[in-house]
């Protein structure tokens, strides 16, 4: 550095190291008032009740994108499908064999992962009107989103920031989320090949 730019940028440097011990200072004096003062209650109470409201709503927020529930429309069950338990009886000892179905359901196809997993392992053998996770634990046919979360992890992610699927409402205020289901057959979740629709016409081409 030449000597005429040290010397112009002395006193700034100067100035810069005064104001920095001058806030060091502020705030030592600050915390040590607060600590022996009882007349500094009111600011501290205001300070507490800041950082209660804030920690409320970034819990809140936290519960809005991890919640356990979302509200979602009636699930897209076939005709006279459900409650299973109009047909299933509670009561009857199920028969968990993994087998082909002929007698009943025997029109649904599974494609969903078939050398994996079968009916069983979504739905609960002891109250079909339940589906079942893998921990065991029961859940509503509204709650579906949380059985393909289980192997869909990002997806189930995604959705529940709107990001995949459908989702209605407003921003901050309420919202309604479309089901897994309603977009997908569970048993066969692979989109059926679409034809595309033909090109617009060019403008030429208008007579």
């Amino acid at each position: 550095m030449r000597q005429r730019d040290f010397t112009r940028s002395a006193p700034l440097a100067a100035l810069l190291l005064s104001a920095a011990v001058g806030c060091s200072a502020a705030m030592a004096g600050s915390g040590s008032g607060s600590g022996s003062s009882s007349g500094s209650g009111s600011g501290s109470g205001t300070a507490k009740g800041s950082a209660s409201g804030t920690a409320k709503n970034s819990a809140r927020a936290i519960a809005a994108v991890s919640g356990d529930v979302y509200p979602v429309p009636k699930p897209p069950f076939s005709k006279g499908i459900f409650p299973c338990t109009e047909c299933h009886d509670t009561s009857d000892t199920p028969n968990t064999k993994r087998r082909v179905l002929s007698d009943q359901h025997e029109k649904i196809k599974l494609h969903h992962g078939p050398r994996e997993r079968w009916c069983f392992d979504c739905h609960n053998p002891n109250n079909r009107d339940k589906l079942r996770l893998a921990s065991g634990r029961l859940i509503s046919f509204t709650e579906s989103y949380k059985l393909c979360g289980q192997c869909h992890g990002p997806k189930l992610r995604d959705w529940r920031v709107g990001v995949h699927g459908k989702r209605t409402g407003s921003w901050r205020g309420r919202k309604r989320y479309l089901l897994c289901a309603h977009c997908h057959n569970p048993h066969s979740p692979r989109f059926k090949p679409i034809k595309p629709m033909p090109p617009p016409v060019r403008t030429k081409d208008i007579r």
